[in-house]
């Protein structure tokens, strides 16, 4: 945190792009698990639903065991060249996981590279994830004034949720 202090309309703009940039990372997280059920067929082979359906459950599952090493990588990152820095970059990372996923061909064009690719961009996504989490907690706690560090800190969980809800609504409307 820079030695000057912040003006009220700085602070808002920080806390609300640290914010929207939590929110668009868990939409895309959430999105995957969302939207599972239809592109399951197109990244795995077609005999047996259940089976395509667990292995875009087991994708989804590997993710989560890239967050730590997110939260270790994207920590060390962002000591070094700044939250803001650390935050942008694990946003481009989560986008151009769901961007590369969004543009793969499925398995029936293009085999076994589909369901590899998949899970690579998985463990992007999950590395990505838990770089966020804890980078937003700090900075959000850190460009916040003393009297309401909790109040705005909170906005990472609420963006949280926001994002998980945008995926399911998405869906929703789609359906």
């Amino acid at each position: 945190m820079s030695a000057a202090p912040m003006t009220p309309r700085a602070r808002f703009r920080a806390i609300f792009s640290g914010s929207i940039g939590n929110l668009v990372e868990y939409y895309d997280w959430y999105a995957y698990s969302a939207f599972a059920l239809y592109f399951s067929k197109a990244f795995f082979p077609g005999s047996n639903p259940t089976a395509q359906l667990l292995n875009t459950a087991g994708v989804f599952a590997l993710g989560f065991f890239m967050r730590p090493i997110g939260g270790w990588l994207m920590g060390s990152y962002a000591d070094r060249r700044g939250r803001r820095a650390a935050m942008l970059l694990s946003v481009l990372l989560m986008c151009g996981g769901s961007l590369t996923i969004a543009l793969t061909p499925g398995y029936a064009e293009i085999g076994v590279a589909a369901p590899i690719i998949l899970v690579v961009c998985r463990l992007v996504q999950g590395l990505s994830l838990g770089g966020e989490y804890g980078i937003s907690a700090t900075y959000l706690s850190e460009v916040a004034s003393k009297q309401h560090r909790g109040f705005w800190s909170s906005f990472q969980y609420v963006t949280l949720i926001l994002g998980q809800l945008s995926a399911l609504a998405l869906l929703i409307v789609l359906q």
